[in-house]
């Protein structure tokens, strides 16, 4: 059992807020990814979760039982960092073990838990290696194991990739994913990337200056967010933006004035606006249609084709947006440098983001993918 309730939890150092409000249930054998920018309070968070912060305000209880104040080894939590900081002394069984002898746990018992996590970990045959004869993404998993031998309800990974190269870090990926479905227990995990948080958990954390600023399921936070900063952190490439007027909110359809002087009427409910405010307009890159498809066009003119081969990311100028649009195209795409574009859009793919960045409640369904 391993569900994690926080109520009210706030963090400060020297008088300086740094997280505030915090409301959240990890429920037992759930994989929730706490996502942000760098200082908006994922690691002091876990850090708190694991003991090695203290808690300002608020109640932390792990199935039900207060922990504020219990020390980190007491607590039936277990915490993989971001460094390996593994015993180059050590063969990797000795160092898997360490915390149990520590802990004056009968040999035998630490025997086969070591032997159980090694064969879950693909080590078993790396067992009487050193540190410095494995390879970044194994010295990982001697990391992983070392936690995993304690058994803990809970899991902490405090942005365990990040010292590791972009293949291996995919590798590392499906590997802890392939672990947390294996053994169905309680983990959290920290990342800046938002490509790690999207496909590993089930639900995202996404925080901002040390609030919570959405919580739910992947597809759910990339198709329905909140804001205008949730949506432009989760995804990539990063959700198109340019300004709009409003000329016509209602329920169900609000129309807009592009840049162009073309209207599109946005499938949102854009009540809380008021004709003449100035709203934003979000585009996915893949959400563009083809002009004769569109209710509404815009004309750029191609600044950069990035071709990734099952991809092309096209990135656009058009007049009177600041930056450049980007779209989604098939990898086989022909572009030629400033050729002129002209850019579709369906109201029912677009966002709509009022002037304080609160997003207009999307008038769409998806399958299987709830608001």
């Amino acid at each position: 059992m391993g569900r994690l309730t926080l109520e009210s939890i706030g963090k400060d150092y020297d008088g300086v807020e740094i997280s505030r409000d915090i409301d959240l249930t990890i429920n037992d054998g759930e994989f929730v990814v706490f996502v942000g920018p760098s200082g908006c309070g994922k690691s002091t968070l876990l850090r708190m979760v694991a003991g090695l912060e203290d808690i300002t305000r608020g109640e932390m209880c792990l199935n039900g039982e207060r922990i504020n104040e219990i020390p980190p080894q007491e607590r039936d939590i277990g915490m993989v960092f971001q460094s390996y900081a593994l015993y180059p002394h050590m063969t990797v069984a000795e160092n898997m073990a360490f915390g149990l002898k520590l802990a004056r746990t009968d040999k035998a018992e630490i025997r086969r838990r070591v032997e159980h996590a090694a064969g879950i970990l693909q080590l078993t045959e790396l067992l009487e290696r050193k540190p410095k004869d494995l390879s970044g993404g194994q010295r990982q998993r001697v990391a992983i194991g070392r936690t995993l031998v304690k058994e803990p309800a809970v899991f902490l990974f405090d942005e365990p990739l990040s010292n590791l190269d972009a293949s291996l870090r995919v590798e590392m990926r499906v590997q802890i994913a392939e672990l947390h479905k294996r053994l169905g227990a309680t983990m959290i995990y920290v990342t800046h990337d938002q490509v790690e948080a999207m496909t590993l958990a089930d639900r995202i954390v996404l925080l901002s200056s040390g609030r919570i600023a959405q919580v739910g399921a992947p597809l759910s936070l990339y198709h329905f967010p909140h804001t205008l900063e949730v949506a432009e952190f989760i995804g990539s490439p990063r959700i198109n933006t340019l300004p709009v007027t409003v000329v016509d909110p209602g329920p169900r359809r609000t129309g807009v004035r592009l840049p162009s002087g073309e209207t599109l009427a946005v499938a949102v409910d854009g009540r809380g606006l008021a004709a003449g405010e100035t709203a934003t307009l979000g585009v996915r890159a893949e959400d563009f249609v083809t002009p004769d498809q569109g209710e509404a066009r815009l004309t750029a003119r191609l600044m950069v084709a990035e071709k990734l081969g099952y991809e092309t990311l096209a990135h656009l100028q058009v007049e009177g947006v600041e930056g450049t649009l980007t779209q989604r195209l098939d990898g086989l795409a022909h572009l030629e440098e400033h050729q002129a574009v002209v850019l579709g859009l369906a109201g029912d793919h677009c966002h709509l983001f009022a002037s304080d960045g609160t997003a207009c409640p999307r008038q769409v369904e998806i399958p299987g993918i709830a608001h």
